[in-house]
């Protein structure tokens, strides 16, 4: 459905948040989870996702990297085995260090860091800022004053994203150009032919092989001799 690169990066992606289950013993995101359970005892709360949507995200992820970093990233997902305590879980709520991860990962891939965190800092800031506005009173007819109220909101946010909202939250934001999806490069277009291409010489070589071996197996019962030294004969006599 969203592609092969970025459908593959889902599966990578997946896998690590499989490892991070499995040395903390929970999911990442649980604190989104735990919003939604408080959203839901609070009344007339509205519970909103803010992100933007993760199809958008990773195309368009994808499509900023070279094809070499597109390997090196996935050959280093793929061999994700570092092992995570919760003592580490703790150290990386300090911001010093947050920042020194974030300015690392911005050092080895600088596009990467801009459509999945920098972008994102963007939308989720408009989407915060949309829902912090004043709500208007009903009026009880049209030459009644409008009044409004100020709105109460929560955003639970990852910490990596707190800086950027500060940053971008007195601008003047628009998010058209980062909720467009870039069209496929050439080497996309080549890599998912030859990958196509690959996949159904495989897939026809198979059948090829086990359809040889089978009519030679079948050839080889003596049922089948003795029928073919039935034919052979027809035409003699």
């Amino acid at each position: 459905q969203n592609g092969v690169m970025s459908g593959l990066m889902q599966m990578l992606l997946l896998k690590v948040s499989a490892h991070i289950t499995e040395q903390l013993g929970m999911a990442p995101g649980g604190e989104f989870r735990e919003a939604f359970k408080e959203a839901s005892k609070v009344p007339f709360c509205k519970f909103h996702l803010g992100d933007r949507p993760i199809p958008v995200t990773f195309k368009r992820a994808i499509a900023a990297l070279s094809f070499w970093q597109k390997v090196k990233l996935g050959w280093g997902l793929c061999f994700l085995s570092d092992p995570i305590s919760k003592d580490d879980v703790e150290k990386c709520k300090q911001k010093d260090l947050l920042e020194q991860m974030m300015a690392e990962m911005i050092g080895e891939f600088p596009d990467l860091h801009r459509t999945i965190v920098s972008e994102r800092d963007i939308y989720l800031t408009y989407m915060l800022k949309q829902a912090a506005k004043q709500i208007e009173l009903p009026r009880a007819s049209e030459n009644e004053p409008r009044k409004y109220i100020p709105a109460v909101v929560v955003g639970v946010v990852g910490m990596g994203h707190v800086p950027g909202i500060e940053k971008n939250w007195n601008s003047d934001l628009k998010i058209q150009e980062i909720m467009s999806v870039p069209p496929p490069s050439a080497s996309s277009k080549i890599f998912k032919f030859v990958l196509k291409a690959t996949v159904f010489g495989l897939l026809g070589y198979g059948c090829y092989r086990i359809g040889h071996r089978t009519v030679q197996f079948v050839l080889s019962m003596p049922a089948a001799q003795s029928y073919l030294h039935r034919l052979t004969d027809v035409p003699q006599h």
